[in-house]
């Protein structure tokens, strides 16, 4: 059955509440996931840039409806109108959500993401950036694009990369799900905070006298706790990752895998194999050089990949990914002038 597409126009997909001096913008696609569409990513844009502008805004609070943060961006949509034609729309789409987590990251006033659910590729290109990020024991995090024909992109390049050791590769490579001890102990989120105490945070920085980085950052102190990360979990072989993920290719990567796995058989290797072998061979290479059909239609998750084998795939094939496109009606996307030492401060 052909992919379609349904334009019956959501109402009220994101929420913009809070007072004068706090705003909060909330996702509110519970049904989807809170996946990000067009629309919603234009209203975010276009009131993110009256709060920055606005002398009485000192602080915006990133949170949602539902029991996900954000499953990523709504690809459906993107990839149904260009397999009829309307490809124009996905460089829309793109240049939208790439400009708004650009905007995210340069922001110029404080920022925070509270994050209860699933958080994964638009998701997590959107509230990462963000200077504070506060997760619970229900929040999960993902980069899972390989497995759609696609790579981690949203700015995954830059803050998976910085995470200690290779764990950044391990994530982008296998797809793997951390809980929320785990994502605040790589460093991916700034506080872990128990379900039960996240609304009490959200009202006493709503009431916050003089809200800045400083004050922000004291106030979530005071309802964070350490992260308890389990025993079985990865994080917890950051050197076996690192012996692995840090090979200059796939190939190699598999490789080093497969001996681990004769040693040890810890499940998350088994995982980690088994994610690789699934997904789109040129989606990995594209991935590692940065440092879908069939999932979102089909759903019988037999993709037939083009090359089908990792060996398939040659440099010539990746770099490709990188140049230049021969095309009038291409724009390549340009940022606004604004500071990036916005980002490093963050990440």
């Amino acid at each position: 059955m052909a992919p379609t597409l349904n334009f019956d126009r959501e109402q009220n997909q994101v929420l913009f509440t809070g007072n004068s001096c706090v705003k909060v913008v909330i996702l509110n696609r519970p049904q989807k996931l809170n996946s990000l569409n067009h629309e919603m990513i234009c209203q975010i844009t276009s009131n993110l840039e009256l709060y920055e502008n606005d002398p009485l805004v000192q602080l915006v609070i990133l949170k949602s409806n539902g029991k996900a943060f954000c499953a990523g961006g709504d690809v459906v949509s993107v990839i149904t109108c260009s397999l009829v034609g309307h490809w124009t729309y996905a460089a829309s789409f793109f240049k939208k959500l790439l400009t708004l987590d650009h905007l995210v990251a340069t922001y110029k006033k404080p920022t925070v993401s509270l994050i209860n659910g699933v958080v994964m590729g638009g998701g997590a290109g959107l509230s990462v950036p963000t200077r504070f990020r506060v997760v619970t024991e229900k929040a999960i995090f993902a980069m899972p694009e390989a497995s759609i024909g696609h790579f981690p992109d949203v700015g995954a390049n830059y803050f998976l990369s910085r995470l200690p050791g290779y764990f950044g590769e391990y994530l982008g490579l296998t797809g793997a799900q951390l809980d929320g001890a785990e994502i605040a102990a790589c460093g991916l989120a700034t506080h872990f905070v128990p379900s039960i105490k996240l609304e009490s945070l959200e009202n006493a920085l709503q009431v916050l006298n003089s809200p800045n980085v400083s004050t922000i950052s004291a106030l979530i102190k005071t309802f964070a706790e350490k992260p308890n990360v389990r025993e079985d979990s990865p994080f917890r072989s950051l050197e076996v990752i690192n012996k692995c993920f840090s090979k200059e290719t796939v190939e190699e990567i598999i490789e080093s895998l497969e001996h681990e796995l004769q040693i040890g058989a810890e499940k998350w290797i088994t995982n980690a194999l088994s994610y690789m072998r699934s997904s789109c061979p040129i989606s990995l290479k594209i991935f590692l050089k940065l440092g879908s059909r069939a999932k979102l239609f089909h759903k019988d998750n037999k993709p037939k990949w083009e090359p089908s084998k990792l060996e398939l795939v040659d440099e010539e094939m990746v770099n490709q990914y990188f140049g230049n496109i021969n095309d009038v009606e291409w724009e390549h996307l340009r940022f606004s002038d604004r500071s990036n030492s916005q980002i490093a401060s963050k990440l």
